[in-house]
């Protein structure tokens, strides 16, 4: 989710980052690493690298002073999700938070995620998308044209766990629910998923 769309939720979407990224272990590619906010929620005793994604590059000067106050190893790509640079099975984790909603071709780019991470690797996802709720879900799709324009490509509508599974993921573990905020922007999924060897 581009900074400005994530103002109305900002101090749960901090929560949740700080209960995820931890997580993160070994290579980590982040996708979307934009201004470098989870960097502070790393464990540096468990990471060796990380990779940080993102076309905006001009969001990577804030992410660099970010960096600066961590003892993380960073490297950073102004390069898109769909085109990943990166051998197969490369990477211990693959993280993404608040991205997948902007992303041009999800599907294309969770596809190139799952070819980067290891067989035995996680991938790390927390992101906002579509509601269970049908009234909220319709305003959902009512306000996504006019919202993807004033929040930088931002969709409300997403069905995350159905991208990740089409995708050739088996989610692990999944939490689903409202953050604090408005509801068509606070329907949340936070989990762990990794390859599906059928797909």
């Amino acid at each position: 989710m581009p900074h400005g769309s994530v103002q109305p939720l900002y101090p749960a979407v901090k929560r949740e980052r700080a209960r995820l990224v931890p997580r993160a272990r070994g290579r980590v590619l982040e996708i979307g690493i934009g201004t470098g906010r989870n960097l502070p929620h790393y464990n540096p005793s468990n990471v060796d690298t990380i990779v940080g994604l993102d076309p905006a590059a001009e969001m990577h000067p804030r992410a660099r002073r970010r960096l600066s106050e961590t003892r993380l190893s960073v490297s950073l790509m102004a390069v898109s999700a769909e085109q990943i640079p990166a051998e197969d099975d490369h990477f211990d984790t693959v993280l993404v938070t608040y991205s997948l909603c902007s992303i041009p071709d999800p599907c294309l780019a969770l596809r190139e995620m799952r070819r980067v991470l290891k067989p035995n690797g996680t991938m790390l996802f927390c992101e906002h998308g579509r509601s269970p709720e049908p009234p909220v879900a319709r305003w959902q799709q009512r306000l996504t044209p006019a919202w993807r324009h004033i929040a930088g490509g931002c969709h409300l509508d997403r069905d995350v766990p159905a991208l990740l599974t089409d995708a050739g993921f088996s989610i692990d573990t999944l939490d689903t629910g409202y953050i604090q905020g408005p509801k068509p922007l606070a329907w949340h999924f936070r989990g762990l998923a990794s390859k599906n060897p059928a797909k």
